[in-house]
């Protein structure tokens, strides 16, 4: 057999496992993007799910905080400020209703008879739900994007990311470093 030929075979077949290789690579940063971005989706439903309710659980807070007045307008206005704007900044007012709805919730226990109000309960409890299922779809985004940043900052697939534009996404983290503290419970 021709030494060159042979060495022909070895050099195609390299440059096929090498295309192989780079089109897997490829795929599946498409795959682990498309996965960041439904987490965001889904955290993004839930993000609208609570800021619908806002509004109502505010709404029930005024008939009997007037004078709170000022409390309610963060509510208010940390709610109106995360309309239509880039998942990063998103992410950043997230953290300022989540401070927001505390303070509302501190507001309504000065209240013993809002506490007994079925229509306050009921929509605290909605929102408990929707709270949780706001924590769970943030680990599923913060999972995605954590398998995702590693696939574009590891070597060999880097180069893949470098080339097919693949940019790191921003997790989902706490910006007040008070809320990492642990909570007092009185009773």
């Amino acid at each position: 057999m021709n030494p060159g030929l042979v060495i022909g075979i070895i050099i195609a077949a390299v440059v096929i496992l090498i295309l192989l290789w780079a089109m897997k690579t490829y795929n599946k940063l498409i795959k682990l993007r498309t996965q960041c971005e439904e987490g965001f989706s889904t955290m993004d439903i839930y993000l609208k799910k609570r800021f619908d309710l806002i509004p109502n659980l505010v709404a029930t807070v005024k008939g009997y905080a007037k004078h709170e007045a000022e409390t309610l307008e963060k509510v208010i206005a940390a709610r109106n400020s995360s309309v239509s704007k880039s998942p990063e900044e998103q992410l950043k007012d997230e953290n300022q209703i989540s401070g927001a709805l505390r303070q509302l919730f501190a507001v309504a226990e000065s209240y013993p008879e809002l506490k007994a109000n079925t229509n306050f309960m009921d929509l605290q409890g909605q929102l408990k739900e929707i709270e949780f299922d706001i924590a769970n779809s943030r680990k599923y985004y913060n999972g995605c994007v954590k398998k995702y940043n590693v696939k574009c900052m590891t070597i060999p697939s880097s180069i893949i990311a470098a080339l097919g534009h693949f940019e790191r996404k921003p997790m989902f983290e706490v910006d007040d470093p008070s809320e990492r503290k642990n909570v007092k419970v009185e009773f």
